[in-house]
């Protein structure tokens, strides 16, 4: 409605003008000096008219064109005036009026043989031209908290406001008018501002960008910006001021999620997936599997249980199945009930926090700028999206093709669900939740950073680069928030580095490829990092093998590496090491109470690197150890490999071998009693030459196979994951009291086996019962039949013992005779 008025006043206006034109060319140039005075005095007064009836449009609509209807009537009017005037002050000097007129029209006939060729012959019609109009302000932003200065600052306080939001976006700025796209009011009583200014931006986008961008920012000591949209705002500002408190939503009671700690019998459980099946089952560890759920319910509504690949929280109290046409869905509870839904079309990657506070999904499409979500799992709340790659880190120099052979670099999570970060270019991008902003505002740079990874028990970031112009290669720890730097460990000659931290973030252990100066031969060491200890020392071992695998065991100071002289050699050599070593402290002499001959030998331990063993001649390129330690499995993984499962305990020396043809992975439970190898396919499709051996085995720790099955499409299996609630102390105090807790469990196996077997037996036991009823129907019936029977029989009774004459006849049956000549 503004827009119209001001077109419909922009007429008038023009219409004046136009009228003035055609009137003031027949006057002279005298009496067009002595009237334009008063013309634009009166057209003044005009505008201001017509700018009160813009003003006052939405509530005088009905009579806006009465107004203009006067309007123009009253110019006509004016004009006529204003010839009349004219005329009259011509006359007035002693002219003719008929002269008066004439000498116009001749003056008029002269200036138009002058301008002949000049005009177009076409009619004028004028036609306003105005910008399009916007009615809405979703390009405006609202910036609170401000400085409050005097008009003597305001100049510099607006430039400096300017250039700080120029850096989200275009303003919207105009050159003409000086408008440069911030607005800061003052008060006039004070002559001072009010604490807020709108900003306009070019497109809602980079609206949208400086709310996100801007909120919170630290504009100095003392002001923190609080940044709104416009349209926010004025919604705000509609909001009744009288609270009135909302009924609370009725109380429903979601699934409790860890109820399958509560098991009895202590299983652990997984699930599989194959052909257009998941199912989830228990296992105990002795006997087969047993079926918990099969997404049943699901069937019968004939909805989708799960498309794509399937993944455990990191506790264990969901289950999230991906549907690609939909997204996410989480399950929980006894009957796996849904617990939320979260939109994310073509995920094909779940990854949640490790304290299953937040949950990532990717599609993986490179053209999605919202390729990656965060959300919250409670809420169901999408925190933020990012694209697939952080921007610049791509090279401009590439092919499409080889630009699809570079993998997207992975968002890592804090242990404590705090901090989520993203390697750039040259730089490591740490993201606070729940805000998911950049942490400082600022990103953590190092030139060439190849691969970062946080501590799996403390806010600790490690990452290496490798050497750039003079400066060499290095391996650095950082404390973050802080961003203080722990460690850095200096390399030289490096070629690639990789790093493998300890379950309980003790211990950081970095694979080093080192070359030569020619860099035609490449060799490895081992940097290995005491985070517990002061000043964090660092220990280097070297070899003169490639070393191929490097695996800590998950809560204790030993690690296991398979190493050889020729990285594709087929038999190789494992050796295990420990980070410290027990030695035999000085004799001690002279104790009180003690027999002078004997001295008291004391065995400590030091933080020292010590040799356990090696084991020679393996034929395994992978190495799994239990969540539980001491045992671990030596693998030969792959197409091209044995299948050969060799299974080791460290402490006793005892070695089981077994194989799985083409196995592909191996897996343990999290209590360490069982472990499943896997030969699996891909769920997205293609042809596997190897179908014919997909499926699973299940192992006890000692390498005796405890159940194996198999499928024609098979595609993953995934052990629930299970949280450690005992300390270190708590463990060992188990171990004590081990015999203790051995009658506990015989006595539970005893009694599992019988309803086992009462469960097995239950069929015949039921035919036995059967047969002594109808044994005892027809016994009872036989002898209420006595008399009848003795009468047909003329009194013979045929259950009379002395009846019968007793006979006793022995047999003997020669079964085979052997002669034998002695001399």
């Amino acid at each position: 409605m503004l827009c119209r008025v001001q077109m419909e006043s922009g007429i008038l206006y023009e219409t004046k003008c136009l009228l003035f034109c055609e009137w003031t060319v027949r006057l002279s140039d005298a009496t067009q000096r002595r009237l334009s005075s008063h013309f634009y005095n009166e057209g003044y007064d005009v505008l201001r008219q017509t700018d009160a009836l813009s003003r006052r449009a939405n509530r005088e609509k009905d009579r806006q064109k009465n107004s203009q209807q006067e309007e123009i009537t009253r110019i006509s009017h004016i004009t006529s005036t204003i010839v009349t005037m004219a005329s009259e002050s011509e006359i007035a000097n002693g002219a003719n009026e008929n002269d008066v007129m004439l000498s116009v029209e001749d003056k008029m006939a002269e200036e138009a043989a002058e301008l002949d060729g000049y005009f177009s012959d076409a009619p004028l019609e004028p036609t306003p031209s105005y910008p399009p109009f916007r009615d809405s302000m979703d390009t405006g932003v609202v910036m609170a908290n401000l400085p409050k200065v005097p008009r003597s600052k305001l100049e510099k306080l607006t430039k400096v406001l300017v250039k700080l939001v120029s850096r989200i976006g275009i303003l919207a700025s105009d050159e003409d008018s000086g408008y440069n796209g911030v607005y800061m009011p003052l008060d006039e009583a004070t002559s001072a501002t009010l604490g807020f200014c709108f900003v306009e931006y070019a497109t809602p986008e980079e609206a949208k960008k400086a709310v996100e961008v801007l909120q919170d920012y630290a504009f100095d000591k003392n002001h923190a910006l609080a940044v709104t949209l416009y349209q926010q705002a004025k919604a705000l500002a509609d909001v009744d001021t009288e609270f009135t408190e909302p009924e609370p939503a009725p109380f429903v009671e979601r699934a409790n999620t860890m109820t399958w700690l509560e098991d009895p019998s202590q299983r652990d459980a997984f699930f599989i997936r194959h052909a257009k099946e998941t199912v989830v089952y228990w296992s105990d560890g002795r006997h087969d599997p047993v079926v918990d759920y099969d997404g049943s319910r699901e069937k019968d509504a004939g909805v989708p249980w799960c498309d794509f690949y399937a993944q455990w929280s990191p506790h264990g109290g969901f289950l999230a199945t991906m549907v690609p046409s939909k997204g996410v869905i989480l399950w929980g509870g006894d009957n796996y009930e849904k617990i939320g839904r979260f939109p994310a079309p073509g995920v094909s990657f779940v990854l949640f926090s490790p304290q299953e506070t937040y949950m990532l999904t990717s599609n993986n499409n490179r053209n999605d700028p919202a390729a990656i979500k965060i959300f919250n799992v409670q809420t169901g709340k999408l925190m933020r999206a990012f694209s697939l790659f952080p921007s610049n880190f791509l090279p401009e120099n590439l092919s499409p093709a080889e630009l699809e052979t570079i993998p997207p670099p992975a968002f890592q999570w804090s242990h404590d669900d705090k901090f989520i970060a993203r390697m750039g270019k040259d730089l490591i991008s740490v993201f606070e939740t729940p805000s998911m902003k950049l942490l400082d505002r600022r990103s953590i740079s190092t030139n060439g950073i190849h691969e970062f990874q946080w501590s799996p028990k403390a806010n600790v970031l490690s990452y290496w680069a490798p050497e750039d112009r003079n400066a060499p290669a290095h391996v650095d720890l950082v404390e973050i928030p802080s961003r203080k730097q722990l460690r850095q460990k200096n390399l030289f000659n490096v070629s690639k580095c990789s790093m493998v931290w300890q379950n309980d973030g003790e211990y950081l252990g970095v694979k080093v490829t080192r070359h030569t100066k020619s860099k035609k031969t490449l060799y490895n060491n081992l940097e290995l990092f005491r985070l517990n200890e002061p000043g964090i020392p660092v220990e280097m071992l070297d070899l003169k093998d490639a070393v191929m695998a490097f695996a800590w065991e998950p809560s204790g100071s030993r690690f296991a590496m398979i190493h050889a002289e020729n990285p594709s050699s087929t038999k190789v050599d494992v050796s295990f090491y420990d980070m410290y070593k027990i030695v035999e402290a000085q004799p001690i002499k002279n104790v009180v109470g003690m027999n002078k001959k004997k001295t008291s030998m004391e065995k400590v331990k030091v933080a020292e690197l010590n040799k356990i063993e090696t084991l020679e001649g393996k034929q395994c390129n992978c190495i799994f150890w239990s969540p539980a330690g001491v045992n671990i499995i030596l693998a030969s993984l792959g197409d091209s490999a044995s299948g050969t499962l060799e299974f080791y305990d460290v402490d006793n020396k005892s070695l089981a071998i077994k194989e799985h043809y083409r196995a592909n992975q191996v897996l343990w439970d999290p209590s360490g009693r069982t472990a499943a190898t896997v030969v699996s396919q891909p769920i997205e499709g293609g042809h596997f030459k190897f179908a014919m051996d997909n499926g699973y085995h299940l192992w006890s720790f000692q390498g005796k196979q405890l159940y194996q099955q198999s499928y024609e499409n098979f595609y993953q299996l995934s052990w629930r994951p299970r949280e450690n609630l005992l300390t270190a102390d708590q463990k060992k105090k188990v171990v004590k009291q081990l015999k203790k807790f051995e009658k506990q469990f015989d006595k539970a196996d005893k009694d599992r086996a019988r309803r086992l077997h009462l469960e097995e037996t239950k069929g015949k036991r039921a035919q036995r019962t059967a047969y002594r009823n109808r044994l005892a129907r027809l016994t009872d019936l036989r002898r209420q039949q006595k008399e009848e029977r003795h009468y047909l029989l003329g009194g013979y009774d045929s259950d009379d013992e002395s009846n019968f004459v007793t006979r006793e006849v022995t047999l003997e049956t020669i079964l085979s005779t052997k002669e034998e000549v002695v001399y």
